[in-house]
């Protein structure tokens, strides 16, 4: 059989087609400059800054190209990115952060720094930053040490810090204490982060405002903060929305900081500043006034960490969100937080915002914190809308009861939102504070009358193949909803206590259960209260 030779540009078609998402095909012509040819030293004890960035800018002049750090440890203060440019490390190459502070570039201006952190705010701050770049990666095995940097406090506090680029590549790194974020990514469009691992004590990354982005085989460990974080700040000057988002193939954890590196995966740190439990989780929020939209979340391990949370406070729409392949175990609080309220630390004149399609499925829970249940939660006058949730196990820990959420005693809430008082007042158990300007963490309303779901201001709500169970008997409902429309439930099954009941209804119109254990199968138009 006659064989056709394949043309040269035909082959160069497919080679490009074959390399991995995300990865600019190799310029043939591609320069490559070694930092220690510009004077850097890599012994752990000179300080590097001033050759490093000789090299990026020897890089940035010759049109761009690759700047090769060989294996050492490299000690060094504020690190300046370029387009065209990437930051290639050796394995055995670690980036060590400067303890000397005048090593650093200062804070620039920002006119808007009061509607967010101050770590979000500012970006030359950082021990790695660039803005309005283009074609820009840090890629190998190396390690950026950031034990230096500040959690928050003034300083430098960021790793990595970028803002308004495109087309940005984060690879086979690792990120050991990165400061208040490990990657800080601003307004970023075509952004590509793979096999990244952080283990660090705060925020593992912080995705805001960013357009076209591939979160995939990273594992993030961060016991103080959260792990992947989507947000929607004012650092800009404008909201700008976070679009077209996927995060996949990923372990998030609230091990002991660098237990997670190090192999040891150890469990020994028991809350987190706010006197939760470790954090460590997915979340978008709580940073919110630019939307979120075409959200996707996929086969994800939690461990000993927070569960899933999403939060629109600040006048956010968030839109069209998918999840599933979910696995959770030791969860510290509630597996699911969604939460539509009006803290709204924004300019004046911004609308409150909405939730609405979101569809979480396959998920595993086992080990979650008895307290608070899982949380789909408006405030009056906003709900939230079109949540569908099936083929969902959740085991809770249980061991609590209604009188218990009546009388709750300080132990049993977070004493960051109520140590004021020294605890919650007593109450009617189902009537549940509604904080709607509060800070939104699932603790913020006390110990629910829910163990399952508590579900407030919303509607369209569909709950299908759902199974919730408890490891010690726990006396309150499985399911408690209020002021809710059409709510749908199928193939529930729900354990129970004896004498109490697994549904409360409170002000709701258009509720259906059916094919569910332990209730008969029901159609009801309007229900002002109703237990069974």
């Amino acid at each position: 059989m006659l064989k056709r030779k394949m043309d040269f540009p035909r082959a160069l078609s497919l080679a490009a087609f074959l390399l991995p998402a995300g990865l600019p095909p190799a310029r043939a012509n591609a320069a490559s400059f070694d930092v220690r040819s510009y004077g850097a030293k890599g012994d752990g004890k000179t300080q590097d800054r001033e050759g490093i960035n000789k090299a990026i800018e020897a890089a940035s002049a010759a049109g761009g190209g690759t700047v090769d750090f060989p294996a050492g440890t490299y000690l060094t203060g504020s690190i300046h990115l370029r387009s065209n440019i990437t930051l290639h490390f050796e394995r055995g190459v670690r980036i060590e952060a400067s303890g000397d502070p005048t090593a650093y570039d200062a804070p620039e201006p920002n006119e808007w720094d009061k509607f967010q952190d101050f770590g979000h705010s500012h970006f030359h701050n950082s021990l790695i930053w660039g803005e309005g770049l283009e074609n820009v990666a840090i890629v190998g095995g190396g390690l950026i040490s950031g034990q230096t940097l500040s959690r928050g406090d003034r300083g430098a506090d960021k790793a990595i810090a970028l803002k308004l680029s495109h087309n940005v590549v984060l690879r086979d790194f690792s990120i050991l204490n990165g400061g208040h974020f490990g990657i800080l990514a601003t307004g970023i469009d075509n952004l590509t982060i793979d096999n990244v691992s952080i283990d660090t004590n705060r925020d593992g990354m912080d995705i805001d405002s960013c357009r076209n982005v591939r979160i995939s085989n990273v594992s993030v460990n961060t016991p103080n903060d959260d792990a992947i974080v989507l947000k929607g700040t004012h650092a800009l000057g404008y909201a700008r929305s976070s679009e077209n988002v996927t995060i996949t193939n990923s372990l998030v954890s609230g091990y002991d900081i660098g237990s997670l590196l190090d192999g040891t995966y150890k469990r020994n740190v028991k809350a987190a500043p706010d006197r939760d439990g470790p954090t460590g989780r997915i979340k978008i929020g709580t940073e919110s006034e630019g939307d979120f939209r075409n959200i996707t979340i996929s086969n994800i391990v939690f461990d000993r960490s927070r569960g899933l949370a999403f939060e629109s406070v600040d006048g956010a729409n968030i839109e069209d969100v998918v999840v599933s392949n979910i696995t959770m175990r030791q969860i510290s609080n509630a597996p699911f937080f969604i939460r539509l309220g009006s803290r709204m630390r924004a300019p004046e004149g911004v609308a409150i915002g909405t939730i609405k399609r979101i569809s979480i499925s396959n998920v595993n829970v086992y080990d979650a914190d008895p307290r608070y249940g899982s949380i789909i939660s408006g405030i009056p006058g906003h709900d939230v809308e079109d949540v569908t949730l099936s083929d969902i196990r959740i085991v809770y820990r249980g061991g609590l009861t209604l009188d218990q959420v009546a009388k709750q005693p300080a132990d049993l809430v977070n004493t960051f939102f109520f140590r004021a008082t020294g605890g919650v007042p007593p109450r009617e158990p189902y009537e549940t504070p509604e904080r709607e300007k509060e800070y939104p963490e699932p603790s913020m309303f006390g110990m629910l009358p829910a163990y399952g779901f508590f579900i407030r201001h919303a509607a369209g709500v569909e709950m299908s193949n759902i199974d919730i169970r408890y490891m010690k008997e726990d006396r309150r409902p499985a399911f408690v909803l209020d002021q809710v429309m059409d709510a749908d439930f199928g193939h529930v099954k729900a354990e129970k206590a004896s004498g109490v009941p697994t549904f409360v209804l409170r002000n709701v119109e258009g509720f259906s259960v059916n094919r569910s254990t332990p209730v008969p199968d029901m159609n009801l138009p309007k229900a002002d209260h109703k237990e069974f």
